[in-house]
């Protein structure tokens, strides 16, 4: 049987990211600076930035997105930025870098070689949106279906919104599996990156390393 490749996933959290590369095809380790229960392959707890990074085909690296988000960013105080250390440490190697709408990654290929998209759970057939930018060191290519925002997502955090979809208890429950991460509990689940994002991803990761071959 094949080797797969592998892939290091730094910054791995509850590892919805891992799971679609490992739907992809790729074997994944993870690591993360907090314990990870959870985590469904192999985990390292260490620091992502200090990680060695031989043995590995690929590299995945979400770093704390709190003081990029919008949203996020009053509560921030003492979260990191770490994206531009990331892109120093990753370059010359196979990599994705993921982020919230507000981080400084590309959305598309540039001029100067960069290549990037964000992508939106409506594009899957999701009910989630989770916007998620993706800059990466291969090319992708444009999303066939654009965001569709006509029908209303699920939204735990909104009584009428858990109303409307007769959810009456074990409400994150219910959005871990719209975003397909049963197995990611509490807290978590809101931070987490659907699989289905980083399945697509990892197809067209794996098409580059066999190019590369």
């Amino acid at each position: 049987m094949p080797t797969r490749p592998r892939l290091l996933d730094l910054f791995c959290g509850s590892g919805g990211a891992a799971m679609g590369y490992h739907r992809a095809g790729f074997e994944v380790v993870g690591v993360d600076l907090h314990p990870q229960s959870h985590y469904p392959f192999e985990f390292h707890q260490g620091d992502a930035l200090t990680f060695p990074l031989e043995g590995f085909d690929a590299i995945h690296a979400s770093p704390p997105c709190q003081d990029y988000s919008k949203a996020l960013r009053h509560f921030a105080t003492g979260y990191p930025r770490l994206i531009e250390d990331v892109l120093s440490m990753v370059q010359g190697r196979n990599w994705v870098i993921e982020n919230v709408p507000g981080a400084p990654l590309w959305t598309s290929d540039t001029l100067w070689g960069d290549h990037g998209v964000l992508l939106c759970g409506s594009m899957f057939g999701l009910r989630v949106r989770r916007h998620r930018l993706f800059q990466t060191s291969f090319p992708l290519p444009v999303y066939s279906l654009p965001c569709d925002h006509r029908k209303a997502p699920l939204n735990p955090y909104n009584a009428s919104s858990r109303k409307r979809d007769g959810i009456e208890s074990h409400a994150m429950d219910h959005y871990a599996r719209a975003m397909g991460i049963e197995w990611v509990k509490g807290r978590q689940i809101g931070e987490g990156i659907p699989p289905a994002y980083t399945q697509w991803i990892g197809e067209r990761l794996l098409a580059e390393l066999e190019e590369k071959r």
